[in-house]
């Protein structure tokens, strides 16, 4: 008897004294708590995103004959991407867009930021909360609404004919490439503020006050310490707009016009009006990789950058 819960209760115990270690390290360690708390959305991010970008990457090179999709690998749907001069040209006008796109939005957004970081004493969360009002409406009304201000007998062309200012509506607001930067611009300005206001909200007054008694100026002050401190928030802003602004292609169909049309429109026509996944995928497959590219340029740039004006 005494052999027999030998053996049974040892696996227990090498069981229990394992069980004893795993649960130290993870108090010691705070990489481990991060990865448990991060778990579930690692585990969604895997299953909802991770999945089907590997199947797109697997279908980038196959070929579509007619409803039928040729599993045999290959390289023709890349070549073609690359070859064919309406491709690149799209790539390049939706790029051209963003970045516009972006740095309008920065710009815009730096100073409300900068203005209720530093000069808002009171109900700061209000103030960010009433910035950020006009965004709980939907999408595609904000859309709707920039249809209304910048159509041809809009609010821009009515106010500025009324005025004088003008004899005939102005045709470039609407259905171009300037409405498409506009309506991109307004959509995604929360997504700038809210971590602007945080870099600026964590930068020590103590600095400022210090560059002030030995004499620095207002315009030194900003941009010795407020605008480098402050990059982490603008850096931040600038991709979460640039990056999903590329794919972008609901603004484009609806305010952009024959010009302001971009490559995510040419990637959902082949995904639905041409039928052709294989060739969707590989040119969604080449704007992430030239979107990543740029993304990582702009990082390593800004840093140098940063660094010099320090």
């Amino acid at each position: 008897m005494t052999e027999t819960t030998i053996e049974v209760s040892t696996p227990a115990l090498w069981l229990r004294s394992w069980r004893g270690r795993l649960h130290a390290l993870y108090l010691r360690s705070d990489t481990l708590k991060g990865f448990t708390l991060l778990s579930p959305t690692l585990l969604v991010m895997g299953l909802t995103m991770c999945i089907p970008f590997g199947i797109m990457v697997v279908m980038s090179f196959w070929t579509q004959i007619g409803f039928e999709f040729d599993t045999a690998f290959s390289l023709v749907n890349y070549v073609e991407a690359v070859d064919k001069p309406v491709y690149r040209a799209l790539l390049l006008r939706s790029l051209t867009i963003s970045a516009i796109c972006t740095v309008a939005t920065v710009l815009v957004s730096y100073p409300m930021a900068y203005y209720v970081a530093f000069h808002v004493r009171k109900h700061k969360m209000a103030w960010i909360i009433l910035m950020t009002v006009p965004f709980f409406s939907s999408y595609l009304l904000r859309i709707f609404a920039w249809k209304v201000i910048l159509g041809y007998n809009g609010v821009i062309n009515s106010g500025l004919k009324g005025l004088g200012l003008i004899e005939q509506p102005l045709a470039f607001l609407l259905y171009s490439p300037t409405a498409v930067v506009i309506t991109l611009a307004h959509a995604w300005a929360a997504f700038a503020i809210l971590p602007i206001y945080i870099s600026l909200e964590k930068i020590d007054r103590s600095l400022i006050e210090a560059a002030t008694d030995l004499g620095d100026g207002p315009v030194k002050r900003f941009l010795g310490i407020t605008l480098p401190l402050s990059m982490p928030g603008v850096i931040a802003a600038s991709l979460m707009i640039f990056i999903p602004t590329v794919g972008d292609y609901v603004t484009p169909t609806l305010v952009g016009g024959p010009d302001g049309l971009m490559i995510a429109n040419l990637i959902q026509a082949q995904f639905g009006l041409v039928n052709n996944w294989p060739m969707g995928a590989a040119l969604a497959l080449d704007m992430m990789l030239v979107v990543a590219v740029i993304s990582l340029l702009y990082i390593w740039l800004t840093r140098k950058v940063t660094e010099n004006i320090a």
